[in-house]
């Protein structure tokens, strides 16, 4: 097991590294909401406005989503127990993956902002009503993912991650097809030297840039190695050799999934990786990631591939007692239904009674009866009531106790 310590740095450095992204992001949004029109010009103003304003939605809950994860991480330095130091840093995971490919499908939006704006200014034989139809195509594919990403619910997050890559390939074929199209345009208008410096920019400024299809074809069979300087596919460089090891710690103390980790590799390789199939993960990952045991049983699965579909969540801190929780100081990204875990049905009876909740209430081993007692009986020996970090010690020595996994799942308010 990793140390806690390393895994939090590693769960910070990807936070940052998702908020140096979306202050780029912002400021090309800006640049693009700021620029002046000439009399008479075209621009992203009048019913392009709408565009501009579907990317400002979206750095408004994407920068609450990593504000989320740093706090949840900043919780975590401050519990003792270095089991649940893990088990919360565990709660940033899903939160750490809407943000980060929310933020590759926001600046992939950005993208066809800047397209739009530079088609609009210098190709006057391109129409506005097609470009603000393409727009609102390509708006129509992007937006149920982001409200996937933006849902807080964990299995559409990871659902909507790992499916990142075809909806990736959807996307780059469309930008290239608007390129294509436009640079026909100018051509057949007689502006042939304008549409090269025009495509020289847009090139410039994409991060689809490298997505776009290159041939030779027989490259699709190219799997990923690494390098020195990170992982590569073919001769190129996909991710850093440092964000190979921080997503291999985050992986392997299950902060971040390997489907996920695999899906961002894929779209960073570009269309080569993108075509292979979504059930096998990309050769070479695994190496990538650390030939470890942990890393060798994660599979491309859902819920139910693994098992757990019916798998009950029992919420650590009793629901009955949700206010007593509040008042310590469970709320927001805190409440007690972030501290559910998954167990199996035999498991989770068995720690209320047998599955009789009658019985349950009267045996003093069930699991919410002797939580309070232990609870309640610290703050009278304390003389004062319990500091948050006070109740999670003491929730997670119990926990040691019934051996329940301090592998934190989000439950629903009854």
């Amino acid at each position: 097991m990793q140390s806690a310590v390393a895994v939090r740095q590693a769960t910070l450095d990807a936070i940052d590294e998702v908020k140096r992204s979306l202050e780029g992001i912002e400021a090309a949004r800006s640049q693009l909401a700021s620029r002046p029109f000439s009399l008479g010009g075209r621009g992203l103003d009048g019913v392009f406005t709408r565009y501009l304003d579907h990317g400002s939605k979206q750095l408004t809950w994407l920068r609450g989503t990593l504000g989320s994860a740093t706090a949840l991480a900043g919780v975590a330095s401050e519990v003792g127990d270095s089991g649940m130091e893990l088990g919360i840093l565990q709660m940033t995971g899903p939160r750490l993956q809407a943000a980060m490919f929310g933020t590759l499908l926001l600046a992939t939006w950005v993208d066809f902002l800047q397209l739009a704006d530079a088609l609009l200014r210098d190709c006057p034989m391109c129409g506005s009503e097609k470009l603000f139809a393409d727009l609102h195509r390509v708006q129509g594919k992007v937006t149920p993912t982001l409200a996937d990403l933006a849902s807080e619910d964990s299995e559409r997050i990871e659902a909507a991650a790992t499916a990142m890559p075809a909806l990736m390939g959807e996307l780059t074929h469309e930008f290239d097809t608007i390129r294509r199209d436009a640079r026909s345009a100018m051509e057949v208008g007689g502006k042939v030297m304008v549409a090269a410096q025009v495509m020289e920019l847009l090139a410039l400024i994409s991060t689809l840039n490298m997505s776009l299809p290159r041939p030779p074809p027989a490259t699709l069979g190219v799997g990923l190695v690494m390098s020195s300087g990170g992982v590569v596919a073919g001769s190129r460089l996909v991710v850093s050799a440092e964000w190979v090891e921080m997503m291999r710690r985050l992986v392997q103390a299950g902060v971040i999934s390997l489907p996920a980790v695999s899906a961002a590799v894929r779209i960073h390789g570009g269309q080569v990786l993108m075509a292979q199939a979504n059930q096998d993960l990309p050769e070479g990952v695994r190496e990538a990631l650390g030939d470890s045991p942990e890393v060798r049983s994660m599979k491309v699965t859902g819920k139910a591939g693994a098992g757990m579909a019916d798998a009950p969540k029992h919420h650590v801190m009793p629901q009955e007692h949700r206010e007593w929780f509040e008042r310590r100081g469970f709320k927001g990204d805190m409440d007690i239904d972030q501290f559910c875990v998954r167990l199996e049905r035999a498991h989770h009876e068995a720690i209320h009674g047998g599955g009789s909740w009658k019985l349950g209430r009267t045996w003093p081993g069930a699991w919410n009866r002797m939580i309070m007692k232990a609870l309640r009986d610290a703050e009278v020996e304390a003389g004062r009531r319990l500091t948050r970090n006070a109740v999670l010690d003491i929730v997670a020595d119990r926990m040691k106790d019934y051996r329940i996994p301090m592998k934190f799942v989000t439950g629903r308010r009854r």
